[in-house]
């Protein structure tokens, strides 16, 4: 089994897929054409294919179909995705554990990444019983989840305790790290501007550090009406029409003010002396220079090239040192330096506030106060005790 991209007979770019054969699985085709109907992200579409892929493998391994699969095989499907190893490169911030099959050895398959196959096989029979394709129930059963609705912290229906809602999670799941955000440091954000050669780069990161912008949100926006110089703000809006992919998470409009002068004077700087003049495309950022892509809208792989090339001149890059880490430190340094949490969610546009708890656990203001305090206490014993 392998995901394939195709392209209609209306000349959409669709995903199917096909077995050793070249024959597609029909279902499955129809099942990745409504998730892009519905306007999902290629890359969430794309992701749905892949975990299928694995899916239908372990079908092929046990000789059974779809509509054969009951809860006791999704728990072999674990066992499966569990002890498949993984060749490709991938990030990784510790030790890996390797694990091997008839095809080599690789390094075991993430928990997060088994959750998310999970979601998909879950979400794909979804469709399934919805489409009338098969009876029953769904295989990937739901469990109400008693110890999350314990949590003091946890987001909470507006009705409290008398809604209806309560938290459900998959009976079969991986346990997973929550792990940190990790912003730069402040000498290797200071070294790498210090390497920037163009105004576009320049204003581009500032954009990311000073405005906790995504890399889509930034390479998203058009001029004039997303950059507002006179009231020092930029409008980020949910669009999906770049010639490169490039697409905002977000599905939420939001205002971003920028009150740092050195970035919407970049902006400017960019505009006024790098961006080609001859070019009728509304996006902010283009391709300059003089080769055959000149005046084209910068994609996803550029921005991304540009940013890793400069930190391995420097020696600061590592698996998670990306673009993205420019938003991490923005939002750290915010937190850090007194924003409530309710405002840093509204600013970095997240629909959950489970999203933005992330960067309160960098730095918690009134952890680090009572640890000072206890630490004072501490030494004053110390010293009175001599």
């Amino acid at each position: 089994m392998q995901a394939l991209k195709v392209v209609d007979d209306h000349g959409v770019l669709r995903w199917l897929l096909a077995g050793e054969d070249g024959v597609p699985v029909e279902i499955v085709g129809r099942f990745l054409k409504f998730l892009q109907n519905r306007s999902l992200s290629p890359n969430t579409v794309a992701a749905y294919a892949r975990d299928l892929t694995l899916f239908f493998r372990f079908l092929d391994h046990r000789g059974l179909t779809y509509e054969a699969i009951g809860p006791a095989l999704v728990v072999e499907f674990l066992d499966f995705l569990t002890h498949l190893p993984v060749r490709r490169p991938g990030k990784r911030q510790a030790l890996a554990v390797v694990t091997a099959d008839a095809g080599g050895s690789g390094r075991r398959r993430a928990g997060s990444s088994i959750n998310r196959t999970m979601a998909a096989v879950s979400s794909f029979y979804e469709f399934v019983i919805t489409v009338e394709e098969c009876d029953g129930e769904n295989p990937v059963r739901k469990v109400d989840d008693v110890a999350s609705g314990r949590v003091a912290d946890r987001h909470r229906p507006f009705m409290g305790r008398a809604s209806r809602q309560r938290p459900v999670r998959r009976a079969v799941r991986v346990k997973t790290v929550r792990g940190l955000p990790r912003p730069m440091a402040p000498e290797d954000v200071m070294e790498l501007f210090a390497t920037l050669t163009t105004q576009r780069d320049r204003a581009i990161f500032l954009l990311m550090l000073d405005g906790g912008l995504r890399p889509g949100e930034v390479l998203g926006l058009r001029i004039p009406d997303d950059v507002e110089y006179g009231r020092r703000r930029v409008h980020v809006r949910h669009r999906d029409d770049h010639p490169k992919g490039v697409r905002q998470k977000s599905r939420t409009d939001r205002v971003v003010d920028l009150h740092d002068p050195r970035t919407l004077a970049a902006v400017s700087d960019y505009v006024m002396t790098e961006r080609p003049r001859d070019s009728g495309s509304p996006f902010l950022f283009l391709v300059g220079g003089r080769g055959r892509r000149r005046c084209e809208p910068l994609g996803y792989q550029a921005l991304w090239a540009s940013f890793a090339r400069r930190c391995s001149r420097l020696g600061i890059r590592t698996p998670w040192t990306t673009p993205h880490a420019l938003r991490h430190t923005h939002a750290t340094a915010m937190w850090e330096s007194g924003m409530r949490e309710l405002t840093l969610q509204k600013r970095l546009g997240h629909a959950s506030p489970e999203s933005t708890r992330i960067y309160t656990r960098v730095s918690d203001p009134e952890v680090l106060a009572d640890y000072e305090a206890a630490t004072a206490a501490i030494i004053r014993r110390g010293e009175q005790a001599r």
